[in-house]
């Protein structure tokens, strides 16, 4: 495991000091799982646009009036 420095906000640190103890995590543990909730995300959106970087896009005006065609809007 390496050792970071980290500069919080006073707000988010007292924010994270509180819920560490409410948890009774520490508070590497809730920044460790944080930062892994998001790089996991960042994994999953990347997935899914590989998978769909293909399809047909569609302007703005063109995807208003397709959802007027729906009956969407």
């Amino acid at each position: 495991m390496s050792k970071a420095t980290l500069y919080l906000d006073d707000a988010l640190h007292q924010a994270l000091r509180v819920k560490a103890a409410e948890t009774r995590q520490t508070m590497s543990d809730l920044v460790n799982d944080a930062l892994k909730a998001s790089l996991s995300e960042d994994l999953e959106d990347i997935a899914e646009w590989k998978k769909r970087r293909n399809e047909k896009t569609y302007g703005y005006e063109e995807f208003l009036a397709q959802l007027k065609a729906d009956g969407t809007i």
